[in-house]
């Protein structure tokens, strides 16, 4: 039989044909220019306050004690009494004074005086009573509203003669003294110190009071000691000056 006849297919080529990749077409470009984006304006952000350091305290340094200071004297040259009385004397001094002068001076020569600013703060510690005496004074030619006072006696200590001069003229004791002040009422002429104490928790007893002391005796409150200053009815110096010392350096505390 004769063979049948193969067709044969022909041989694939070994060379693998390359594809070709179609670009695809870039998308079109809008030409259009861009709208400018509004620029948000920049928000400043609040500066906060720097809290400033309250400065500490620099301690103060102890202040340094003064040193005590020497005052000149006079130089007296002469001295001569040319009154003497029970209670003072006079001097004729003829001195050179601490700043060169020379001068003749006539002085009242006193042992020095105590007051007594006797308060009672029993029943008001705001407005506490005050032991004030009324008595006639020739020097003044009249009568006068005082404190408690009286002359040192020779050599006395000052708290002594206090509580002897408040005895004897009131017929008080006090439980607690204090000094208040001391002062000179005239240096001009007089060498008369006045040295006040303040006497507290008031005990009554019996007045003694001297033969020629005729003492009319109250207790006042302080807001009405202070009133006869303020209308012209109180014109003795220790008790103007005891009074409202006293009502500025204690009272004051009791208001509050």
């Amino acid at each position: 039989m004769p063979k049948k006849a193969t067709t044969e297919k022909p041989a694939a080529t070994k060379k693998a044909t390359k594809k070709v990749k179609t670009a695809e077409p870039a998308a079109a470009v809008d030409a259009r220019p861009k709208a400018a984006k509004a620029a948000k304006p920049k928000t400043k952000k609040a500066v906060k306050p720097r809290a400033q350091k309250t400065p500490k305290p620099k301690a103060k340094k102890a202040p340094k004690r003064p040193e005590p200071v020497v005052e000149e004297k006079a130089q007296v040259l002469s001295s001569e009494v040319v009154f003497e009385g029970s209670i003072f004397k006079v001097l004729r001094d003829r001195l050179i004074e601490p700043g060169g002068a020379e001068n003749v001076r006539d002085v009242i020569r006193h042992n020095g005086s105590v007051v007594i600013l006797a308060i009672d703060k029993s029943k008001n510690k705001k407005d506490p009573w005050i032991v004030v005496e009324r008595q006639y004074r020739h020097a003044a030619n009249r009568f006068l509203w005082e404190l408690p006072a009286g002359k040192l006696d020779e050599g006395e200590e000052p708290l002594a003669g206090a509580q002897r001069e408040l005895q004897e003229e009131t017929g008080y004791k006090a439980k607690k003294w204090t000094p208040l002040v001391e002062y000179y009422a005239s240096p001009g002429f007089l060498g008369e110190s006045m040295m006040v104490f303040l006497a507290e928790g008031l005990v009554a007893g019996d007045a003694n009071p001297e033969a020629d002391e005729q003492i009319e005796l109250r207790l006042v409150k302080l807001s009405e000691v202070l009133k006869m200053i303020a209308k012209g009815a109180i014109l003795d110096g220790k008790t103007l000056t005891s009074v409202l010392l006293y009502a500025r350096k204690f009272a004051g505390k009791h208001k509050k």
